[in-house]
């Protein structure tokens, strides 16, 4: 018979091992994202929905309005407008960020924007669309006005995933009339429900970073997931700068 083999003992690992001359993590620059119109109301409400995201030793997520822009971002002119602003605003703050993210639907500037900077740029649409398709199959978008369906369409086809949308129906409300929740819920509850029924959708997504207050509402009165893409851009960012 061959020798027997002993077996190897090695010392056990000792979990404080170094702990006493290591620099503790420092906390990483602040998440800056962007309203890009100019309807503080919008930016408080951002500020509110995101309010659960903001985690104990992970970065501060800071809330801006973009001055002097348009009221509501509702129109292709307005969309335009905006781009070169968006990018002026990341360029004075990006050495005291760790990403941005542009809070309105239509993603404005967000290809300019990161090529303008050197830290990660999420877009709410973007995020939300990559984010509703892990929630369900088909995801449906509640957008504003009848002219947003057309140019969220375009960005659907851009990024690829038209085959997933059961349909995106508008409530028929401009940016500043999302506050009006007298007006506004009814509308966003029916159309929401006509995406589940008529349209077979089993996801929903807010298209419009004004409806962010009625997210968590709409999940309970219709029993579906509903994304709010501004939290679903935040969670990439935070992703990208606490992995880094």
């Amino acid at each position: 018979m061959g020798a027997s083999l002993s077996p190897t003992t090695f010392p056990a690992a000792d979990s404080r091992a170094g702990a006493d001359h290591a620099e503790p993590r420092r906390r990483p620059p602040p998440v800056v994202v962007l309203n890009p119109n100019s309807t503080q109301a919008v930016t408080e409400a951002l500020g509110a929905a995101l309010e659960p995201m903001r985690l104990p030793g992970g970065p501060a997520i800071e809330c801006g309005t973009l001055a002097g822009a348009p009221a509501g971002i509702e129109s292709d002119a307005d969309v335009a407008a905006v781009i070169e602003p968006i990018c002026d605003y990341f360029r004075a703050r990006e050495c005291e960020a760790s990403a941005f993210v542009i809070a309105c639907f239509s993603d404005p500037g967000i290809d300019s924007a990161r090529r303008a900077v050197g830290r990660p740029v999420f877009g709410m649409a973007e995020s939300g669309y990559l984010t509703a398709l892990c929630r369900g199959g088909r995801f449906g978008v509640i957008s504003i006005l009848p002219e947003a369906v057309v140019r969220h369409r375009r960005h659907i086809e851009r990024i690829g995933i038209g085959a997933r949308l059961a349909a995106d129906l508008p409530v028929g409300l401009g940016v500043t009339e999302l506050a009006d929740e007298e007006c506004a819920w009814p509308r966003i509850r029916a159309v929401g429900q006509a995406l589940r029924e008529e349209h077979r959708a089993d996801v929903l997504l807010l298209g419009c970073a004004g409806m962010a207050p009625y997210r968590r509402r709409l999940e309970e009165a219709l029993g579906m997931p509903v994304v709010d893409p501004v939290q679903a851009a935040v969670t990439l960012a935070l992703g990208a700068v606490l992995a880094a």
